[in-house]
C-alpha cells in the first residue's frame, strides 16, 4: 500500500514512509507504536487497523484521554465509515454504544475490562491515541491497566508524540502482548522555523531573529544576552554610558501586528494564566484591531449561536457573552480551562476554519483536539507550577509548538518565542534544539484496582501482571529524582517558617486559637439559634462589625436574606465589599454599632447605590473593632467567651500581615505533607510494586473490603468505584454517610470528594445546608484523617484531601438556583463550575450503581438530574455531523495531539 485517501478532501496522497511501515506491521499480524510529531499523519495506521476490522468482521475500538478529542476523532470516523459503523461512548454520551468501531476515552475501555463487558467479544484492534500520557500522575496508570489486562488477541496500535525512549515502551509492550513494532518518525511534516522576538525601548521596531543558526544558538541572539540589561538596573555604567539595550518583552497587540504582517496568522498565542488570556483579548479589542471582513464575522456568530443555542439570555450575561463575541467577531479568542466547553468548542471551530486568526491560550490547548495554526506564540520560557516558575522542558517546547504549520497549506510553521528578563536567549535557543523527551511510568497499584485484581485472579497472577507493569520495566533511576524533589519540599518548609514569623507574636498559636473558637462555636447547641436571632433583628441601614480576615471592620446592612439555608443578609464595606453573611460567618451575634440613611432609590444591586452607601459609611466615623457585648451566660457560653477574649487580645490579631502569615502557615502545612510524602517514597523505594500490592491488600482486609483473598460486599462494590478517592468514597458509603439525605444536600456532600481550591487567594468559607450536613462533613474529614494515618504507617500513598468549598453550589444548582445567582461573586468561573459538576455528576452516577440503600440511590439519581439542566447539558451536547463539522477537515491534516 502506497497511497492513502484524505477522509475530508477524498483527494489520494502519497503515503510517507513510517506510516507505510506501520500499516506494513499490522499486516505482519503485529502490534504497533508509532511515535512522531504533531501533524505527521500518525492516525493513517490506525485508520487501517480500523479498516481491517470492519473487513473481516471484527471490532476496533480508539481511545482518547479527553472527551474534546473523542468526540472529534468520532466525527473524522463517521464521515469515513458512515453513522451505524460508528458509535461514541464517554461520560457524557453514549452514541451507538454496539457499533463494530467505538471511540472512547481510556477510562470507560478500562472498566470494560475489569467488567468484562459482552461488548469486548469480537474486538480485533484497540488504538490508543496519545500514549505517552501514560506518566500522567494521575491518569497514567489506566493506559499501563489496559495494556496489561485486555485479551493477547487483540492487537494495539499506540500513537504517541516524538519521544526518546519509544523503543523502550515498544520493547515493554511486546514483553507484555507480544511481536511489537516501533516506528519512530522525527522529521516534521512541515519545517518549523525557531525565532525570537524582541522590543527595544530605544525604538519602536521590533526585531524578529532565527534562534539557530545550523543547529546552534544564533550568535545575534547570544550578543543581544550580553548586551541587554537585567535585573535591578543603574541609571548608567562606566564613564557615564548606558549599562546595556533597555529591551523588553513586545507588547501583545504589536506581535499580532508583526505576525500580520509577516503572513503568520493564524496564530496560537500561549500565556500561562488565564487572566492573561482574557486581558490580551481586551487589549486587542481596546487598540480597535479587527482581522475580519463582513462575511467572516457573518460566519463567526452562526458558528457562535448555533454552539451557545442550548444556554439562556441570562446564563450566556453572566458568562460574559457579549465581550466574548466581541472579541470573536474581530477575529481574536481567549482559549482556557475557565471557559464553559461552548464557548471553547465556538472558539475551536472558528479558528481551524480560518475566521479566528489568533487564538490566546494557556498550555492545556496544546493537550486538546487539533487546531493547527500557521505560527505558534510562547511569552514567557518560564511558568508557574503552583509554587515558583519553571523554564520550559524540551518535551513541553515540543508539545506547545507542535501545532506550528498546516500540512498542506504552509510551507513553514513558526514557533516565536517573545523576550524576557527572566530566561536568557542561551537557554531558550538550546531547549528548542534538544530532542530530549523520555516516558516514564506512573503506575501503581490502587485499591480499586486490588479489588478488581481480586475478583478477576488468583494471587500468583495478579502480582505476576503487577510485575509486568512499565513502572516495573524501567530501571530505578527515579530514586535519585524523588531526593532531589525532597531536598526541593525541604526548602520549602524552611522558607514558610520564615514567611510565618511575625514580630508581633506567635501566629500559629493565634490560628490555633481561632481554630479552637470555630470548633467551640460549631459544637454549642445554642448557638445558632443566638446568631439567627440576632442576625434577624438586623434592618437595611444597619451598621455592623463584619467577621475578620480582610473583610473586617464596619459594613452596612444593604439587604436582609431568608433562604431555606436559614437567615442571612448583604453588607457593604466603606472600601465597597459585597459581603453575604449567614449564622456560619459570626463567632458572636452581631450587634448594630449604628445606622446609616441608604440613598434612594432603594437598589442595593446597581453600583450608584453601592458607592454612595459606601461614601456615606466612610462619612459614619463608626470605629473598626467597637466591641460585641458578651451573650449567654451557659458553660459551653463561658468558654466560648474566654476563647473569644484569648483570640481579640492576641498580640498578633493586630498584625497588618496576618493574611501573608494565613498563606503561609498553609503553605507550611502543604509542603510539609509533600516532604513526608517523598520520605516515604525513599523509604520505600527498594519494594516491588507485588509488595506495594500487599500492603494494599492488608489495609482493605483490616477495613473488611476482603477476607483473605475474596471480596467481601464491601469490597465487591469498591471494584466498581472508579475515582482518586475511591477507598474514601466507599468508607463513607459503609458509614451510611451518604443515607437519609435529600437530593441537593447529597450532591453537597459528594462534591467534596471532587472540588480541589487551586487559586491564590484564600478558599471560600465552606457553607452546609443543615447542621446534619456539617457533622456528617467532620466525619468525613476524621475518616480522610483516619485514612491517611492508616496509609502512612504502611508507606502507601495518601488518599487525596477532601475540600467543602464547592458544597454551596452543587446544593443550590442542584436545588435549581440560577446560574447568574451562583457565580454572582466570581469565586468560580464558568469553566470551572462546569468541569466540576461534570465530575460531580459522574461520581453521584457512580452511587447510583453501587449505594447499598434504595433511597440512597434515588437520592443521587435525582440530584444528578437536578444538576444535568442549563450550562451543564449544553457543555455535554453531543457530537454534530453535519456541514460544519465537515468544514472542519477540509485541509489536507489529521488530528493529532
Amino acid at each position: 500500500m502506497s497511497t492513502g485517501r484524505d477522509a475530508a478532501t477524498g483527494r489520494d496522497f502519497e503515503l510517507d514512509d513510517f506510516q507505510r511501515r506501520g500499516i506494513e506491521a499490522i499486516d505482519g499480524g503485529r502490534s504497533v507504536l508509532v511515535a512522531a510529531p504533531t501533524g505527521s499523519g500518525k492516525t493513517v495506521v490506525a485508520e487501517h487497523a480500523i479498516a481491517d476490522a470492519l473487513r473481516t468482521g471484527g471490532k476496533a475500538f480508539y481511545t482518547a484521554p479527553i472527551k474534546a478529542l473523542s468526540n472529534q476523532k468520532y466525527a473524522d470516523l463517521v464521515r469515513i465509515h458512515g453513522t451505524d459503523q460508528v458509535g461514541l461512548l464517554t461520560g457524557d454520551n453514549s452514541v451507538n454504544g454496539d457499533a463494530p468501531v467505538v471511540v472512547m476515552t481510556t477510562e470507560v475501555l478500562r472498566n470494560m475490562i475489569y467488567a468484562a463487558s459482552p461488548t469486548l467479544h469480537g474486538l480485533r484492534y484497540v488504538v490508543l491515541d496519545e500514549v505517552h500520557y501514560l506518566q500522567d500522575a494521575y491518569r497514567g496508570p489506566v493506559w499501563e491497566e489496559v495494556i496489561i489486562h485486555l485479551h493477547h488477541s487483540v492487537r494495539l496500535v499506540c500513537l504517541s508524540a516524538t519521544v526518546s525512549n519509544a523503543e523502550e515502551l515498544a520493547d515493554w509492550i511486546e514483553t507484555v502482548r507480544g511481536p511489537t513494532a516501533a516506528v519512530v518518525e522525527e522529521e516534521r511534516p512541515v519545517e518549523l522555523r525557531n525565532l525570537f522576538l524582541v522590543a527595544d525601548r530605544s525604538s519602536d521596531h521590533l526585531q524578529l531573529l532565527p534562534m539557530l543558526v545550523d543547529g546552534r544558538p544564533n550568535a545575534e541572539g547570544l550578543k543581544l544576552d550580553a548586551t541587554a540589561r537585567r535585573g535591578p538596573r543603574a541609571r548608567t555604567g562606566p564613564r557615564g554610558r548606558p549599562p546595556g539595550r533597555r529591551l523588553a518583552t513586545p507588547r501583545r497587540i504589536d506581535v499580532v501586528d508583526r505576525l500580520d504582517q509577516e503572513q503568520m496568522l493564524p496564530s496560537i498565542f500561549f500565556i500561562f494564566s488565564r487572566k492573561g488570556c482574557d486581558e490580551a483579548v481586551r487589549q486587542c479589542l481596546q487598540a480597535g484591531l479587527r482581522l475580519t471582513d463582513s462575511e467572516e464575522r457573518a460566519r463567526i456568530r452562526a458558528i457562535c449561536d448555533e454552539r451557545t443555542a442550548g444556554l439562556r439570555p441570562d446564563d450566556l450575561e453572566v458568562l460574559g457573552h457579549r465581550s466574548w463575541l466581541a472579541g470573536m467577531t474581530s477575529g481574536v479568542a481567549a482559549h482556557h480551562a475557565g471557559m464553559v466547553p461552548p464557548f471553547k468548542e465556538a472558539v475551536e471551530a472558528c479558528f481551524t476554519l480560518g475566521l479566528v486568526k489568533v487564538v490566546f491560550a494557556t498550555e492545556t490547548l496544546a493537550l486538546g483536539i487539533n487546531m493547527p495554526a500557521r505560527s505558534v506564540v510562547i511569552e514567557r520560557f518560564s511558568k508557574f507550577n503552583g509554587e515558583r516558575n519553571e523554564t520550559l522542558t524540551p518535551g513541553q517546547y515540543t508539545q506547545l509548538t507542535g501545532r506550528a504549520g498546516r500540512r498542506g497549506i504552509d510551507p513553514v510553521g513558526d514557533a516565536v518565542v517573545l523576550w524576557s528578563p527572566f530566561t536568557t536567549f542561551e537557554e531558550i535557543s538550546s531547549r528548542a534544539a534538544s530532542r530530549s523527551f523520555s516516558i516514564s511510568s506512573s503506575f501503581r497499584p490502587t485499591y480499586n484496582m486490588a479489588a478488581n485484581l481480586v475478583r478477576r485472579y488468583e494471587p500468583y497472577e495478579a502480582r505476576h501482571l503487577l510485575n509486568l507493569s512499565f513502572a516495573q520495566y524501567q530501571s530505578d533511576g527515579e530514586v535519585v529524582r524523588i531526593e532531589a524533589r525532597f531536598d526541593r519540599a525541604a526548602e520549602k518548609v524552611e522558607a514558610a517558617r520564615v514567611e510565618l514569623r511575625c514580630d508581633r507574636g506567635d501566629v500559629a498559636e493565634l490560628f490555633d486559637l481561632e481554630r479552637r473558637l470555630s470548633a467551640a462555636h460549631t459544637e454549642s447547641p445554642d448557638r445558632r439559634r443566638q446568631l439567627e436571632e440576632g442576625i434577624s433583628r438586623l434592618k437595611p441601614g444597619d451598621v455592623i462589625q463584619a467577621p475578620g480576615g480582610r473583610n473586617g471592620g464596619p459594613a452596612v446592612v444593604t439587604a436582609t436574606l431568608n433562604r431555606r439555608s436559614g437567615l442571612g443578609i448583604r453588607a457593604l464595606t466603606a472600601q465597597r465589599r459585597r459581603l453575604t453573611l449567614t449564622a456560619d460567618d459570626f463567632d458572636r451575634a452581631p450587634e448594630r454599632l449604628g445606622r446609616i440613611e441608604l440613598p434612594e432609590p432603594y437598589a442595593p444591586n446597581t453600583t450608584r447605590f453601592q458607592r454612595e452607601a459606601a461614601q456615606a459609611l466612610a462619612r459614619a466615623r463608626i470605629s473598626r473593632g467597637s466591641r460585641v457585648p458578651k451573650a449567654g451566660t451557659g458553660e459551653a457560653d463561658g468558654e466560648l467567651d474566654e476563647l473569644w477574649e484569648a483570640v481579640t487580645a492576641h498580640p498578633a490579631a493586630t498584625c497588618p500581615d496576618l493574611n501573608r502569615h494565613r498563606r503561609a502557615a498553609a503553605q507550611l502545612a502543604r509542603h510539609e505533607r509533600d516532604r513526608d510524602a517523598l520520605e516515604r517514597q525513599v523509604k520505600g523505594r527498594d519494594a516491588t510494586l507485588a509488595r506495594h500490592f500487599d500492603r494494599v491488600l492488608e489495609l482493605l482486609e483490616q477495613r473488611g473490603y476482603l477476607d483473605g483473598w475474596a471480596l467481601t460486599e464491601a469490597g465487591a462494590r469498591l471494584a466498581r468505584i472508579y475515582h482518586e478517592a475511591d477507598l474514601l468514597v466507599a468508607e463513607c458509603l459503609e458509614r451510611g454517610l451518604f443515607d437519609g439525605l435529600d437530593a441537593p444536600t447529597l450532591a453537597g456532600i459528594v462534591s467534596g470528594f471532587v472540588y480541589e481550591h487551586r487559586g491564590a487567594g484564600n478558599p471560600p468559607t465552606p457553607w452546609f445546608p443543615s447542621a446534619d450536613a456539617r457533622s456528617r462533613w467532620r466525619t468525613v474529614e476524621h475518616l480522610h484523617a483516619e485514612l491517611n494515618g492508616e496509609e502512612g504507617r504502611r508507606s502507601l500513598p495518601l488518599t487525596r484531601p477532601v475540600d467543602p468549598g464547592f458544597v454551596a453550589l452543587a446544593h443550590a444548582w442542584a436545588a435549581g438556583e440560577g446560574l447568574d445567582d451562583l457565580l454572582a461573586d466570581d469565586e468560580v468561573s464558568g469553566g470551572d463550575f462546569v468541569r466540576t459538576t461534570k465530575q460531580l455528576l459522574d461520581l453521584l452516577r457512580q452511587l447510583v450503581d453501587v449505594a447499598p440503600a434504595p433511597a440512597t440511590r434515588q437520592a443521587a439519581l435525582a440530584a444528578a438530574d437536578g444538576l444535568f439542566r442549563g450550562v451543564v447539558s449544553a457543555s455535554s451536547a453531543g457530537p454534530v455531523v453535519d456541514g460544519l463539522t465537515e468544514a472542519l477537515g477540509e485541509h489536507d491534516e489529521v488530528p493529532e495531539p
